[in-house]
């Protein structure tokens, strides 16, 4: 190998850890970026993969996108996650050209046609008010449209499949199959869940408390009554398939 780039993104042990694993490999340059940073430069455009180390490293990449093979380590990131004793090994299928990348999107969220945000893994409506039940509207753009009284409800990417949405009864999705939407903690016996084809547009119809917009992890505004809020495909990420590294 020669004159690989690799730039690691993150904070704190996970990212000490992968800069330490490839520290005495002289075949290698690496570059540090924090999480919060904009990572748009060309440190990160130029390198031949950027390790995403830690959740709040993978997550930052909805707001600071790049077009360079992604490596999930220890994020929580379920079949593409990794661990900073393999990011060797990813380099050297780099090398050798024995390994595969695989598209999945990052959303794009607007209420009331003004722009919300981005997210990597979800998207929720959720009722501030401990145990108050409020009215949502779901739609799809075939025309398909369902009403739940819940808790909340969440719409997830393929990735975010096996995190909070899964938590609450949907189910794994491969990529490009649609995005699930599942109500969080439905006022039925038998709630149902969705896979649909986005642009998902979601509604508060009935509140019983404040309804809130999350974002990943981040709660980003409270949303009224009958707003509809939109959640499309902003654009992809390039994940690196993990069973395509090493011996895996």
């Amino acid at each position: 190998m020669s004159g690989r780039s690799v730039v690691v993104r993150g904070r704190g042990s996970t990212s000490d850890a992968v800069v330490d694993a490839l520290a005495d490999r002289d075949d290698v340059s690496v570059t540090r970026v924090d999480a919060g940073e904009s990572g748009r430069g060309a440190d990160v455009g130029d390198a031949d993969l950027v390790f995403a180390a830690g959740e709040a490293a993978l997550l930052g990449l909805a707001s600071s996108p790049t077009d360079r093979p992604v490596v999930p380590v220890e994020t929580g990131a379920g079949r593409y996650d990794l661990s900073a004793a393999d990011v060797t090994a990813v380099v050297d299928a780099v090398e050798a050209g024995a390994f595969e990348t695989v598209r999945h999107p990052i959303l794009g969220v607007s209420v009331a046609g003004e722009r919300a945000g981005t997210a990597v893994t979800d998207v929720t409506l959720m009722t501030s008010a401990p145990a108050r039940i409020s009215e949502y509207g779901i739609e799809s753009p075939d025309g398909w449209a369902e009403r739940v009284r819940s808790d909340g409800v969440v719409v997830a990417s393929p990735l975010g499949s096996a995190g909070y949405a899964r938590a609450v009864g949907g189910p794994l999705l491969a990529p490009g199959t649609g995005l699930v939407t599942a109500p969080v903690s439905p006022y039925a016996m038998h709630a149902d869940t969705w896979v649909v084809r986005p642009p998902v547009t979601l509604a508060v119809e009935r509140d019983e408390a404040e309804v809130t917009l999350r974002l990943d992890d981040a709660v980003v505004e409270s949303v009224p009554s009958n707003a509809p809020v939109e959640v499309r495909i902003a654009r992809d990420l390039s994940l690196v398939r993990p069973q395509t590294v090493g011996d895996r």
